[in-house]
């Protein structure tokens, strides 16, 4: 296959999306619409109702409803198990169709999107085994007259409000734990990339799940997703996004119905390189963790802290193998790096490339636009002469923007690892058993690899510390995070009257 066939055909018009309602599509009607331009190309691929603030309580209604007959939450976790692996099989069997509208409406390389959506079938997977072995605990230690009993509950109706960089992937980490725990859901995507949470929730009926249990309304954040986090019949609200939004959602809730709230928010992840690297692999690693989604990733190495006898070398080498990334047209099956999904974040990324150069740190490689496919893509770039006081090394940047700080010494390279008011991810590269062990437990990160990035599976909880969120997601905890804890206690026998 040359390559000039590897790369798929845009839709010779855009899509119409409807909205998923009580286990149905509901057309856009007289609502407004908006039309998503790929970012990739400049070409309109869907167009997506915006949903009234009368949609969403309909859909938490349904939602309610779904809850309390307990046609979910009563059902034996072998029957949800059922429905989640079907899910899985009938998400295989669509893989490319998923792929390729995640791709349009991102900019993510389709091959990245195809892999992502593989890994989300996993997710389903390992989701309908939790939903058979989630379960209490229980106290036979209380005496002859007395038994307790431990017991988790699904939490209710869940809010979910998912952000645009990782459409589906991010949706799939939540949905099949919150649906294994016995819970129903309102799914808010964002407004740009609503297309893959939409065919979800088709194939999720398809499979089985009952009416009302999985709805999807699409609007803007500013009104759908702030009436989510204000509404009193939501239960629990799982938000994905930027921390400065995350502290508006908390007030939001603070002020309606105290609601449950997962976060998982900002980062500003350090990658620690030690001399005693296995160099050629990490430069490889680190280049990995900042192209990769371009950059728009929570979880992506953006600050590049290198052992001082080996920083100049060593930047050189990431340098060189960020120059070799394969930037370009996201349908291209051997594109690496594809476009920035929104105007604003590709405004911003080249404000900070601008405010590194005003602030005095190096530009020594990429920093400008590239004119590919008619979409809007910046070069992959790499800042030395920095300190960790600049706005480049201390704020989120979300794009494939990295920065070089040397350090002497470990506890030096923890010290500044740690001083951020971030805490998502971090990794660190050494051959040295005692100190990469040193520095995976020291560094203040809710997810940590040694000797790799950006890596992982559905068995390992996922989430932040400090000012990078609440709760986790995905493994055994992702499915506990959606319930809640009843205290059971039981006498047994005739009761010592307290009234004689």
């Amino acid at each position: 296959m040359d390559k000039a066939s590897a790369i798929l055909s845009l839709p010779s018009e855009p899509r119409e999306f409807g909205f998923f309602l009580d286990g149905k599509w509901v057309e856009a009607g007289d609502r407004d619409v908006f039309e998503r331009a790929s970012p990739g190309h400049g070409v309109a691929v869907t167009r997506i109702p915006r949903c009234t603030t009368d949609d969403l309580d309909a859909a938490v209604a349904s939602a309610r409803a779904a809850f309390n007959d307990r046609r979910w939450c009563g059902l034996s976790g072998a029957d949800r198990a059922a429905v989640l692996l079907k899910t899985a099989e009938l998400i295989r069997a669509r893989t490319d169709e998923i792929a390729y509208w995640e791709t349009l409406e991102n900019g993510k390389p389709i091959a990245q999107a195809r892999g992502e959506v593989g890994g989300c079938v996993g997710m389903f997977e390992f989701a309908a085994g939790l939903a058979r072995s989630l379960h209490g605990d229980s106290y036979n230690n209380s005496g002859d007259g007395a038994f307790g009993v431990v017991t988790r509950e699904p939490v209710g109706v869940v809010g979910l409000i998912t952000p645009w960089n990782f459409p589906f992937l991010i949706l799939c980490e939540r949905v099949p734990y919150i649906l294994a725990s016995g819970c129903s859901l309102v799914a808010k995507p964002s407004e740009v990339t609503s297309a893959t949470t939409l065919l979800l929730a088709e194939i999720m009926s398809e499979a089985g799940l009952p009416d009302g249990v999985f709805n999807v309304v699409t609007g803007s954040g500013s009104s759908i997703g702030q009436k989510m986090a204000e509404h009193m019949d939501v239960d629990m609200l799982s938000f994905t996004g930027s921390t400065n939004v995350g502290r508006a959602v908390v007030e939001a809730t603070g002020k309606s119905n105290f609601k449950k709230l997962g976060l998982e928010l900002g980062g500003k992840n350090p990658q620690i390189v030690f001399a005693d690297a296995d160099l050629e692999d990490a430069a490889d690693g680190v280049a990995f963790g900042i192209a990769f989604n371009t950059g728009q990733c929570c979880v992506s190495g953006s600050r590049l802290l290198v052992e001082r006898s080996v920083a100049d070398k060593f930047a050189d080498m990431v340098v060189e193998k960020l120059r070799k990334v394969r930037v370009g047209d996201p349908l291209d099956e051997t594109t690496q790096a594809g476009a920035i999904t929104t105007d604003a974040q590709n405004r911003t990324i080249l404000s900070y490339i601008a405010k590194g150069q005003e602030e005095g740190a190096t530009l020594v490689t990429g920093g400008g636009v590239l004119d590919i496919a008619g979409g809007q893509y910046i070069e992959p770039t790499v800042f030395t002469n920095v300190t960790n006081d600049m706005a480049v090394a201390r704020e989120e940047i979300f794009g494939p923007v990295i920065v070089v700080i040397p350090f002497d010494t470990l506890d030096e390279a923890i010290e500044i690892a740690n001083d951020t008011e971030y805490g998502l991810a971090a990794s660190v590269w050494s051959k040295n058993l005692d100190t990469a062990l040193t520095v995976s437990r020291r560094v203040q990160a809710g997810r940590f690899w040694v000797n790799t990035t950006l890596a992982g599976g559905p068995e390992l909880p996922i989430g932040g510390f400090k000012a990078s969120g609440w709760g986790r997601e995905a493994g055994m905890q992702g499915v506990e995070e959606y319930t809640q804890v009843k205290s059971i206690h039981i006498e047994i026998g005739k009761r010592a009257h307290w009234v004689e």
